[in-house]
């Protein structure tokens, strides 16, 4: 879900130029002044095309929230180095975000801009060296006025060396261009803290010299169970950052971040409002930089409230209110958000059939075979191997429905 797209020339552009654009980034249509860092570090992601977009707006009234993270900038899907939205829609003629930037902001808000996630192709891989990729990501800073910017550096292309080396370059160019710039780097959890592909990423910052106001894992998609598995993730991940940079604890944390996914997650994982409270109780008594989750898209109730055991990309699939994981990210940034109604208690789903095997990735399916996925079971209708369940309409899966 999360995981939910002409170069701009030469180093030396991307160098002479960037130094020149930062000083008139505050001055781009719309820009607003910065808000306290901790409301950039609270800023839920919110998908401001796709996933049905909610109203940020109406968000803002109901929960007090002041900051949103905007997903995705990537690469053209038909190649070259320049920003858009999802690959799709090209900052420097849209008009659609920058509409709501400015709702946003006529109600005392602002906005960070998160780069990359795992789908679509990177700026990183697309462009030549770490110069342009941050020219390109300056475009971006300059069109929008930022004071916030997002570093989602995770699968695949944080398994590219070179990619991941442009990443940490343009991060560091930004941060030094851009005086009082607010980055974060977030990328994949694991019950460890991070992967090996993660902490290649820090030592590569490390080598750089960069420090962004933090690093965030994800803790989910991972096997995760609940809050508790989380946690222990964070307090692994913090050894992690005391070892690479050399920080004694209290300094990790100042430098570590959370983010998170409300409900269910892409592998059938569950996170209710309760975890999300034990998640952030131990970011605010551990003085954790950052609390954040995936996504506002998905703040609201499903119909019916489980989704028939499937994630959405635009409900949690957990018994909620509409923005009730906002609030979080509201008390996180030190502001006391409106009272909630009680949360509406589910209606139970009747009983399902038993579960089938669960599907791999590495197994050979033929005609009549079948598994279990995403809390469905499933038949193949002919033979098939690394094809996900249900990720095709006309493909090689018939749905048997939920287990």
């Amino acid at each position: 879900m999360r995981r939910l797209r002409t170069c701009l020339g030469a180093a030396a552009f991307g160098l002479a130029t960037l130094g020149t654009t930062a000083l008139v980034a505050g001055h781009a249509s719309g820009a607003a002044s910065a808000l306290n860092n901790r409301w950039y570090a609270a800023a839920p992601y919110l998908m401001p095309l796709d996933n049905d977009p909610p109203d940020p707006a109406a968000i803002m009234d109901a929960t007090g929230l002041k900051a949103f993270q905007l997903a995705f900038i990537l690469a053209p899907d038909g190649g070259g180095c320049s920003p858009t939205w999802g690959g799709t829609a090209p900052v420097s003629s849209d008009t659609a975000v920058q509409s709501k930037i400015s709702t946003i902001r006529a109600k005392g808000g602002d906005v960070s801009v998160s780069i990359g996630g795992y789908g679509g192709t990177k700026l990183g891989q697309a462009c030549p060296d770490a110069a342009a990729t941050a020219a390109a990501y300056q475009q971006v800073i300059t069109k929008y006025g930022l004071h916030a910017i997002d570093f989602d550096l995770e699968e695949p292309e944080y398994e590219n060396t070179a990619a991941i080396q442009n990443e940490i370059g343009a991060a560091r160019i930004l941060q030094q261009n851009n005086p009082g710039l607010y980055v974060s780097v977030t990328t994949a959890g694991t019950a460890d803290g991070t992967g090996w592909f993660g902490k290649q990423m820090l030592l590569e910052a490390k080598s750089q010299g960069f420090t962004p106001n933090n690093f965030s894992i994800m803790p989910f998609d991972g096997g995760f169970n609940g809050a508790a598995s989380q946690t222990a993730a964070l307090t692994n991940f913090n050894a992690i950052l005391q070892s690479t940079f050399g920080w004694d604890q209290a300094t990790a944390y100042a430098h570590e971040g959370f983010s998170g996914m409300n409900g269910r997650s892409d592998t059938g994982e569950m996170f209710t409002q309760a975890d999300f409270r034990t998640v952030l109780d131990y970011a605010t008594s551990h003085a954790l930089d950052r609390f954040t989750f995936w996504a506002l898209n998905r703040d609201r109730p499903c119909t019916p409230v489980d989704n028939d055991g499937r994630t959405s990309g635009t409900c949690s699939g957990v018994a909620q209110n509409a923005w009730d994981f906002a609030k979080f990210s509201t008390q996180f940034a030190g502001a006391t958000p409106p009272a909630s109604p009680p949360t509406p208690t589910p209606t139970p789903t009747p009983p399902g059939t038993v579960c089938k095997s669960a599907w791999s990735s590495t197994a050979v399916y033929t005609a009549g075979n079948e598994v279990s996925y995403g809390g469905h079971n499933w038949k193949a209708k002919w033979w098939t191997q690394n094809e996900v369940p249900g990720a095709a309409s006309w493909g090689p899966w018939e749905d048997e429905g939920a287990c």
